[in-house]
């Protein structure tokens, strides 16, 4: 585990990750608070809760915010992402960080509990593979109590409507080459910001070791296994172990899908 220097700002930095991914992603928020009632509406105001492929923190910020006595474990294999957020939590006893890479076969041995309430994710799962992923889901159902809730809020298109994603598309991309004339950071300026940071270049550095520098372009077809499709996820879902499986919330380019165990 990398040091976290007392004098970082790390509201600041979780702030600009959060601003970083509304750039991508204006309603997020709305996600989150989807998210967090289907969490309260399955398991009251008390969750354990796993926070999968965690990055900064972002959902377990809500949902201590919104469940004062919640616990949650954050999981992620990304040693900058982590940095930020075991700085934004600093002496926060109901959190708990576990770093570990979701396609290994025994990530789960490294979690303080053997079951959750629920497990939540947002925008993180696209990066894996179809077969990685569908073992993953078949883990997940594993890890829920009877009666939990898995959400996940990714890029996931709805395949039955290709003339209004494409419409939807192009205004989001209108407004976002907007907001970048106007001084947004999009992911690669703002991985740039993170190399350049003293508290933070080593785990940078480490980061784009493991997983590749954020600041390159994508080889074309780098994504060519990655499943996008909203179907194929409740299919899997299903599939894996899940009793049901539904679209809680979706816009015209992504989606947040839920399922119970």
């Amino acid at each position: 585990m990398s040091n976290t220097p007392s004098s970082t700002d790390w509201q600041q930095w979780q702030t600009s990750w959060d601003r970083q991914q509304e750039w991508y992603m204006p309603d997020r928020e709305e996600r989150f608070r989807v998210m967090t009632d289907a969490v309260e509406a399955v398991a009251g105001r008390a969750p354990v809760v796993l926070d999968l492929a965690c990055g900064t923190g972002s959902i377990t910020d809500r949902v201590l915010r919104r469940f004062p006595d919640a616990r949650t474990v954050c999981v992620d294999i990304d040693p900058a992402l982590l940095t930020i957020a075991r700085g934004h939590f600093a002496g926060d006893a109901r959190v708990t960080f576990v770093e570990a890479d979701l396609t290994a076969p025994d990530w789960t041995s490294r979690l303080p509990h053997r079951s959750f309430d629920a497990v939540v994710t947002a925008t993180a799962l696209h990066w894996l593979d179809t077969e990685p992923l569908r073992r993953l889901y078949g883990t997940l159902a594993g890890l829920l109590r009877e009666g939990g809730v898995f959400l996940n809020a990714d890029h996931m298109y709805d395949e039955s409507a290709p003339r209004l994603n494409a419409a939807m598309d192009a205004l989001l991309t209108g407004r976002r080459e907007q907001r970048r004339r106007e001084g947004a950071l999009d992911w690669a300026g703002w991985w740039g910001r993170v190399a350049d940071d003293p508290a933070l270049a080593e785990a940078a550095a480490r980061r784009f070791a493991l997983l590749g520098d954020p600041r390159e372009p994508r080889p074309a077809g780098a994504h060519a296994d990655r499943p996008t499709a909203t179907g194929w996820h409740l299919g899997t879902l299903r599939e894996q172990g899940f009793s049901e499986a539904c679209r809680l919330w979706c816009s015209a380019s992504d989606a947040l899908v839920a399922a119970m165990r």
